[in-house]
């Protein structure tokens, strides 16, 4: 039971626009929410695409190094010439307030010269690093796809409980407290006009019994 307002027209108009601004601000949330679950949806079929592709590319990455190890031996000592990536850069673009990440991996142009030296391996070196290298780009992508759909959720749920706390609570508590003081409002004219009508017929009935008493007083 929401507390009740004292009924009067400046609480009711008050309050009226409290209700209009509830409802306004439940159609934003909703429509916001709407936007992000598409948005997440998009990202997620996304996702899954990647994900079937990094399985693949995983999956030939590691027998293009058994192959490479079986080959070339070991590959440790090679791995070792294969420079850290330092490209990666974080960036981020907003979804309705959301700020979903970008990330990028600086693409690098035809070497002319490899990291390892052609005398001592084969071309099952040659071939690991480029699966590698594409599992490389694949991981960022789903990554940056994962944690976009896990800030849009977190986004929906937030989204979902305001949303849900604007239609349950707060407009029904400014509908309910808008009847009461229209209500209590329509009680109070309705007592005013009686009272007027009281206070009318009354003053007829004094009226007209002066008037008696004047035509008396004229007849005696």
């Amino acid at each position: 039971m929401a507390v009740q307002a004292v009924p009067t027209k400046g609480n009711l108009m008050n309050t009226k626009k409290s209700l209009a601004l509830a409802k306004n601000g439940y159609e934003l949330l909703d429509r916001k929410r709407n936007i992000l679950i598409r948005e997440m949806m998009t990202l997620i079929d996304h996702a899954n695409a990647i994900q079937e592709k990094i399985d693949n590319a995983y999956e030939e990455a590691y027998i293009a190094l058994q192959t490479a190890n079986v080959t070339n031996g070991f590959c440790d000592d090679l791995s070792n010439t294969i420079p850290e990536e330092d490209s990666l850069k974080l960036d981020s673009r907003s979804v309705m307030g959301v700020e979903i990440p970008i990330l990028t991996i600086d693409e690098k142009k035809p070497q002319t010269y490899l990291h390892y030296g052609l005398r001592l391996t084969n071309s099952g070196i040659d071939k690991t690093y480029e699966k590698f290298t594409e599992v490389k780009y694949l991981t960022a992508e789903l990554a940056e796809i994962e944690n976009s759909v896990y800030r849009l959720a977190v986004s929906i749920k937030k989204t979902q409980k305001r949303a849900n706390a604007l239609k349950n609570i707060m407009i029904p508590k400014f509908e309910e407290t808008v009847k009461f003081i229209s209500d209590a409002l329509d009680e109070k004219e309705r007592e005013e006009f009686s009272r007027l009508k009281v206070i009318k017929r009354t003053k007829l009935k004094k009226a007209q019994a002066e008037k008696e008493k004047q035509t008396q007083a004229e007849n005696a």
